[in-house]
């Protein structure tokens, strides 16, 4: 079984941080003298390790590491040689973001300069692909595989990434087997009026760059593709006029079938990927309230088989199989519920996910492995909690030896942090309604002020049970955080999803008021000091909720927010939202121009409903935004202003759908704090 023999602290070569070592679940103890709160930038700052990978023989770990000040980086360590660590990338004015392993001996990882992120668009993409670079880990043979879109920037880093290499509209799509030096990249083909139309898959050599042709399959409207082990292309989806088809190139063969089609609004299943076999796996709806459960496709009856190999009680079926590369050999499946948890299909590995559970107890411990047949298997361990942003360990099996890697923020004391916690309430209309709160650090019984803080998107799961920073932040300032799974959110069920369509400023609104109305009920929260708060749609709501319900809230804050569902159907250079989503799917989801009346639409417009706003507002935008452009804040400032009710508000320049920037974090984190203490203490 595994032993600890002994921890060991990796520092960086360069001299410049040294990491922490732990070996239990927690290595900083509660302070016995009462704490400062923490800077706002200790919650938003980029995290120390940002994501460890191991090689494929399991002797190396790729490590993307963020320091304060500089951008981020990436090392290649031999963890069980001390000292044994290089910089493999690093550069001035770009952030090193994603890395795989190609094969032992190459890396490619991906580049973003985040300081222009918001400002880095291309016409007719929601999001510009990042650059891609190959490396081998001792950092030589540095080679720009796509370079980046844009012209900002002129040291070394920037003109390499934008001056050689595939042009900008590339993405990877594939890694490979682990052997062999080809990935599989992805040309992103456009309309003439710049949307995308097609990604059309090619292979390429990362260490000479050569292009190769990947036999492309069904022309047209193809967007998504699944790849087996060798890289080879299996399945391809298309979109386009509200439907969705599938075309399938079994193994072994050269020739493409169509395999289904369908309204994807409605769609009867969802590929999700492939193993070594070549047998595809789907996600499908069961029962009354459609929870999406993982099966396999029977292409005889060219539909999902009838009997689940994983099913989640109450949610949809969220995560992945595992295997040590991508459609390999699956060892075992990931799922999300309200934790992460990990099935192995492998008795080995089920044993060592027990041990490593009791080891690290009340935590989500994800493992992931090397060599996992063979008496050399090499584990990597990621551990962490809603109070903890996790630590890495590097584990040698045979040698029952536990490497300590680092944590993943070094400034965050657990026992200061809050608890996160799930229910399920019944709304008003006796729906079931997930609601997320996160509890400050050693509060007492008495009910507290809080913030009712609504999730983006809205078709999207809010939260999931980890470390998350704006709770935490909040919580830290005092405040009991809500977090309502309303109806039209992903992730408990087609019914539940479905229930949202149509609903926004109404229904979805409604069950934003229960949540609050149910952490009063039970004590938790003082119901006369409540703010609301959210970005995007979660920004809409904040201002609906002001509207519809004023007896509630003390005041909202709301940043990048959609304040006129009217303006999303517009079509310019400043909306991103394709002329597909403005036909098909925003009509059927949010309101249809041309059928609804405008009677209807301004009971669910909050810059038609400004003057009966009249808590305090927090107006937050950045110039650059193409999801919900700037317009949205200035006529929404100039509204609430005519009906006597002055924002405060604050545009942040080249910022975009969200903040990029730790400057701008932290500013409106602080703005935000002292909005809310002005009105909630």
């Amino acid at each position: 079984m595994l032993g600890i023999r002994g921890t060991w602290c990796l520092a960086w070569a360069l001299g410049v941080q040294i990491l922490v070592a732990a070996t239990g679940a927690s290595t900083v103890q509660a302070q016995t003298a009462a704490a400062e709160k923490l800077p706002a930038e200790a919650f938003y700052r980029d995290d120390d390790v940002q994501l460890a990978v191991l090689s494929p023989s399991g002797q190396r770990v790729a490590l993307i590491m963020g320091q304060r000040g500089v951008r981020n980086r990436l090392l290649v360590a031999d963890p069980r040689t001390p000292g044994a660590i290089t910089q493999a990338a690093f550069f001035t004015d770009l952030d090193v973001e994603d890395v795989h392993w190609v094969n032992e001996e190459r890396l490619v990882f991906t580049v973003r300069d985040r300081e222009r992120r918001g400002v880095d668009g291309a016409e007719g993409l929601a999001s510009v692909p990042p650059g891609l670079f190959s490396v081998r880990p001792d950092g030589s043979q540095l080679r720009t595989l796509i370079r980046l879109h844009g012209g900002a920037g002129s040291a070394t880093g920037s003109r390499l990434a934008r001056e050689q290499g595939l042009h900008w509209n590339h993405l990877l799509l594939h890694t490979g087997s682990g052997e062999g030096d080809e990935v599989v990249v992805g040309e992103l083909v456009g309309e003439s009026g710049g949307e995308l139309r097609a990604v059309v898959p090619k292979r390429l050599d990362v260490v000479n760059g050569r292009e190769t042709p990947v036999p492309f399959g069904p022309r047209g409207m193809t967007r998504s593709w699944l790849f087996d082990q060798r890289g080879e292309p299996r399945l391809a989806q298309s979109f386009a006029e509200g439907r969705s088809r599938l075309h399938w190139r079994a193994p072994g063969k050269d020739d493409w079938e169509e395999i289904a089609e369908f309204d994807y609004l409605h769609a009867p299943f969802i590929p999700h990927s492939i193993d070594s076999q070549g047998q595809l796996y789907v996600t499908a709806p069961e029962g009354a309230v459609g929870i999406q459960v993982l099966t396999q496709f029977d292409f005889k009856s060219r539909g999902p088989q009838a009997k689940p190999l994983v099913r989640a009680d109450g949610f949809d079926f969220q995560g992945r199989l595992i295997s040590e590369v991508q459609g390999g050999r699956a060892l075992g499946v990931r799922v999300v519920t309200d934790a992460e948890s990990t099935v192995w299909f492998d008795e080995r590995l089920q044993a060592l996910q027990a041990e490593v559970d009791k080891r690290f107890p009340g935590r989500v411990n994800r493992l992931s492995c090397q060599r996992c047949d063979g008496d050399a298997m090499v584990l990597l361990i990621y551990s962490y909690a809603d109070r903890d942003p996790g630590r890495y360990f590097m584990v040698d099996v045979a040698a029952k030896r536990w490497i300590a890697l680092g944590a993943v923020r070094r400034d965050i004391d657990p026992q200061r942090m809050a608890l996160m916690n799930f229910d399920r309430i019944k709304a008003r209309d006796g729906r079931d309604l997930p609601v997320w709160t996160t509890l400050p650090a050693g509060s007492a019984a008495a009910p507290r002020p809080a913030v009712l803080l609504v999730h983006g998107g809205p078709w999207v799961r809010g939260a999931t049970w980890s470390w998350r920073p704006t709770a935490q932040f909040l919580a830290s300032r005092g405040y009991v955080v809500i977090e309502p799974e309303f109806r039209g959110s992903n992730g408990y069920g087609a019914a539940h999803h479905r229930a949202g369509w149509r609903e926004w400023g109404r229904a979805m609104q409604d069950d934003l008021a229960d949540a609050v109305d149910w952490a009063v009920k039970k004590g938790l929260v003082d119901g006369k000091r409540v703010c609301i708060a959210g970005a995007s749609y979660g920004g809409y709501a904040t201002l609906m909720g002001l509207a519809r319900h004023p007896e509630l809230y003390r005041c909202g804050a709301a940043w990048v927010a959609v304040t006129e569902p009217r303006l999303m159907f517009e079509s310019s250079w400043r909306n991103d939202l394709t002329a597909e989503a403005r036909r098909f799917s925003l009509p059927e989801m949010v309101g249809d121009l041309e059928r609804d009346p405008p009677a209807w639409w301004a009971v669910i417009s909050p810059l038609a409903q400004a003057a009966r706003i009249k808590a305090p507002v927090l107006l937050a935008f950045g110039d650059q935004d193409r999801r919900v452009p700037l317009v949205h804040g200035t006529k929404m400032r100039d509204a609430l202003r005519a009906a006597g009710n002055v924002p405060e508000f604050v545009i942040y320049e080249d910022e975009g759908h969200g903040w990029d920037k730790l400057k701008t974090k932290v500013d409106f984190a602080n703005r935000l704090e002292h909005f809310l203490a002005k009105h909630l203490k």
